[in-house]
Order: structure tokens, then sequence, then C-alpha cells
């Protein structure tokens, strides 16, 4: 267990994340700040519950901020595992496991 991580992302801007105090699922405190290569509306989200005791999002222009103090672990590689190598099964075995009905 470490006690900071950092990351850095590049994905349409940049992403810079940091995690303090990591222990198992949870984290006491995480914080991103963002550089978009596209420009959008300001707004401001402030929440408290579903993962989080307080979350405050903030956006404006290109820049963002994003503050989580006591909650669920940010998980930085789910992206990459699941983007990469994805494919949808289009197989009817669980269905029928004898394979397709006669037609």
């Amino acid at each position: 267990m470490k006690l900071i991580n950092f990351k850095h992302r590049e994905d349409f801007g940049h992403d810079w994340y940091v995690q303090v105090l990591n222990i198992k699922n949870w984290s006491l405190l995480q914080v991103s700040v963002s550089w978009n290569d596209y420009p959008g509306w300001p707004y401001i989200q402030i929440k408290s519950g579903t993962g989080s005791t307080f979350s405050l999002l903030f956006w404006a222009y290109k820049f963002g901020l994003d503050i989580d103090i006591l909650s669920r672990t940010w998980k930085w590689d789910y992206n990459d595992e699941n983007d990469e190598g994805f494919q949808v099964d289009t197989s009817l075995d669980d269905v029928w496991p004898d394979g397709k009905p006669e037609e």
C-alpha cells in the first residue's frame, strides 16, 4: 500500500490524478485536474452518497477539477482493460446449448 498514488493520462487532453491513503476499495482523498482539447460549458456539481462522502466537480471552458473525500477508489485502468480487444459474443450457445434451433 502506497500513501500517495499519482497518474497522468492523455485522452482528448491531459488528466492528472492523485490518490491519498488507499485502503482496499476506498480512498481518503482523490483529486483530478484536467485540461481538455475541447471547450465546454461551465458547471459545478456537488454530491454526497453513492460511493462518496463528499464530491465536488467543477468544469469551465477546458479546465476541470474533481475532488472526492472518503470515496470509492477510482480505477484508472478501467478503460484500458475494457476497450482493447473487446468483442461482442454473438454465439447462442448459452441460449440453446445444443446449437441453434432448426428453422
